[in-house]
This record gives structure tokens, C-alpha cells and sequence, in this order.
């Protein structure tokens, strides 16, 4: 394997299948070189191991197309690794020596019932459910790859990782610092200068996530919007419960939200009459993409409004990932955000998912920030 130029994660990884561990899992920040690594040594493996059959698999096809096999193509087009085929019509690569990479996504679980292989690697497997990895691994008869970044509070994961049966290692971007220019790096150590510690927790030294239930804990109050910036506004619908629109201007990379409407018992003609009369002509919106009729009522009546991304928990990191400030006049928002927290079972043990009471405002300014960045395509993606 000397001259595939391996990885610090995969030069691990490779010592680790070597030693005899049944499970591996990757835990680290992002840009750690885990998915890269992985996909790097399994590569070298098919290409020097005749008949092995890998999966590479991952929560849903688009998700592995956008990250396992992006990677994958990298890896064989800047080292002219691998001497196979690429078979689109099962999305399969496969080697003269019989080895064979197949790729495919567990969005319907059922994927989960088919031929079994040799080897095994699921790409984030905390957004995998444990009963699919179950239907995997009982399918596999050699070694079982996981990676994860490690942002939630409780994973199946983490208890395999722990097992001391099992192989957990750990990196960082700085296991990686070759592979990264320095915009990068630059972005991910931006992460230790913010309020909130949990992104640096995370993304920065790749450790598990805080438990603390409380999901903003660090933001400032501002008595007016700044003048510059890029304007978006998010737009939560209700009757019985509050109709919240909020102004959100991303500024010098901070957020900057603005309470605008905060009203039950509103009409959509109602609703559009204020709207326009308090936002600029033209302007964005983003509304809740559960209610399409009412998005398609008001874009006939003239609004500029759009299908907001409503990923709740990339929504909140991404507001996590900014310095956020709230006018002062945004009173309703600043209740929401000083009551917004993580849910708890039973045990008083956090979970991943905020409390669906009290977050209309909060719910419209996660609409305008995270499909304003997901738009723009600046949204920092951990890999």
C-alpha cells in the first residue's frame, strides 16, 4: 500500500483492519480526511485483494453521489488509482480482478435486505437507523467501516464505537492539513473565536456534542439591523398560532434578525397587505414548504416567496455557525429564542430535536438564514 500515498486516516484505518478489529469507526471534525481516507484504502484494497466485494452506503443515493463517490472519482483521477469499470445501470465499479466498489443509498431500508459482501462502509452512520446497520452487518463477513462527525447528543454509534471490541478512531483537520488550502483551514479555526463552543466542540476538535438543552446559548441584542448587507426574510404560517415573519440580512458574516410580523388569527390577504407594506418590493421570502397552497396564494397575489429548506438540524447549526444578533424590539423572537431547547425521553437524556412549542419566529429565521445559505451555496458543509 506504499505507493497509494494513503492518508493519515487511512494509514490508521488500514493498521486497524490489519490488527483484526470487526468494527472501525471514524469520529472527527471536518475536513479530517475520514470519507476520503475510507474511500481511499478501500480502493487500494479492491485493487490489490482479487474477489473482494465492498459497499459504500450511505442515508440516501444523492447523499452518496455528493459525497462517497465525489470522493471516489477525486481519488481516481488525481492518482490514476483502480483499473476497473464504472457500471452506471447498478452504480457499481468494478476491477478486472474481480473485486468490485458498489455504491447505494438506504432510503428505502429494504436496500438493507440484499447480497451481502466482504466489507462495509457506511458514510455518516449516526443518520443511519441502528436496525438497518443491524440488517448490514449480519450481511458482511469481514470488516464493518463507519464514520460520523460527531454533533449529536446520543447515537447508536457512539455505544459500537465505545465497545471495546471495537476500533474508534479519532482526528481532526489537523490530521489533514495537506490535502487543505488554507481558505479552509481558515474557515474551520474561524469556529473557535465564535460565542457558542459547540461548533469548535464539533467541527474544530471533532468531539461529541454538548448536553446542554438550551439550543441558543449565545447570541447579542442590537438596536438596528446594519445598513449594509444581503436581505432575505423567512416566513412561518398560522391562524390559532401566531403568522412570524423575520428579517434576516447577512452582514460582515454575522446574522442580523429583525421581528417584522408576529400576529394570530391573520387571513392570507391580510397577511400579504402587511407583508408588502413592510418589505421592499420584490424582495425574497422564504415560507414553510409545508404549506404550499399558501405559498402559491401568495405568490399569485404577487410576493416573491419560495419553498424554504426546512432541514431542522443543519437550520440550526447553520445558525450556530455565524455570531447572531436580534433587535431589541424583536420581543417575541427573543422569548422563543431564551425557551428554544432540545427535547429530552424519559431519562432526561437530550436529544437531537428542539421542542415543537413557542419556535414560530424562531422557525421563520431558521427558514431565511438556512435557505439563504444553502442557496448561495456558502453554507460550510462538514465532511
Amino acid at each position: 500500500m506504499n505507493d497509494w500515498h494513503l492518508t493519515i486516516t487511512a494509514k490508521r484505518t488500514y493498521k486497524a483492519i490489519r490488527e483484526g478489529w470487526p468494527v472501525i469507526v471514524n469520529t472527527g471534525g471536518a475536513r479530517s480526511g475520514k470519507t476520503f481516507g475510507t474511500v481511499q484504502l478501500l480502493l487500494a484494497i479492491a485493487d490489490t485483494t482479487p474477489g473482494v466485494r465492498i459497499s459504500c452506503v450511505s442515508r440516501s443515493l444523492p447523499h452518496v453521489k455528493k459525497g462517497v463517490f465525489r470522493d471516489f472519482q477525486t481519488i481516481v483521477r488525481k492518482y490514476q488509482y483502480g483499473n476497473g469499470e464504472m457500471r452506471w445501470t447498478d452504480f457499481t465499479y468494478h476491477l478486472r480482478n474481480g473485486s468490485y466498489i458498489e455504491f447505494f443509498g438506504l432510503e428505502d431500508p429494504d436496500k438493507a435486505h440484499g447480497p451481502g459482501r466482504d466489507i462495509l462502509f457506511i458514510n455518516e452512520a449516526n443518520f443511519v437507523p441502528k436496525a438497518v446497520y443491524d440488517q448490514l452487518a449480519m450481511r458482511t463477513t469481514g470488516t464493518i467501516l463507519l464514520d460520523l462527525n460527531p454533533s449529536e447528543f446520543n447515537s447508536w454509534v457512539y455505544t459500537v464505537a465505545d465497545d471495546p471490541a471495537n476500533k474508534n478512531i479519532h482526528s481532526t483537520y489537523k490530521d489533514n492539513l495537506a490535502n487543505l488550502s488554507q481558505q479552509q483551514i481558515a474557515f474551520i479555526e474561524k469556529y473557535e473565536h465564535l460565542p457558542d463552543p459547540f461548533m469548535w466542540q464539533v467541527y474544530g476538535l471533532g468531539l461529541r456534542g454538548a448536553s446542554a438543552d438550551k439550543i441558543f446559548r449565545h447570541w447579542d441584542l442590537i438596536d438596528e439591523l446594519p445598513a449594509g448587507g444581503v436581505s432575505t426574510y423567512g416566513l412561518d404560517f398560522g391562524f390559532v398560532h401566531p403568522s412570524a415573519l423575520i428579517h434576516f440580512k447577512d452582514y460582515e458574516g454575522g446574522i442580523y434578525l429583525d421581528e417584522v410580523i408576529y400576529r394570530s388569527s391573520l387571513t392570507k390577504p391580510e397577511l400579504f397587505n402587511m407583508i408588502a407594506a413592510a418589505v421592499p418590493p420584490g424582495a425574497t421570502v422564504y415560507g414553510d414548504s409545508s404549506e404550499a397552497d399558501s405559498i402559491e396564494e401568495l405568490y399569485r397575489m404577487g410576493l416573491n416567496i419560495h419553498k424554504a429548506n426546512k432541514d431542522v438540524w443543519n437550520g440550526i447549526l447553520t445558525m450556530k455557525s455565524h455570531p447572531l444578533f436580534i433587535t431589541r424590539r424583536s420581543v417575541n423572537l427573543i422569548r422563543e429564542m431564551q425557551s428554544y431547547r432540545w427535547k429530552t425521553d424519559r431519562n432526561d437524556i437530550v436529544l437531537d430535536e428542539p421542542v415543537k412549542e413557542l419556535d414560530d419566529a424562531v422557525d421563520a429565521a431558521r427558514y431565511a438564514v438556512h435557505s439563504y445559505f444553502t442557496k448561495a451555496q456558502i453554507i460550510f458543509e462538514a465532511w
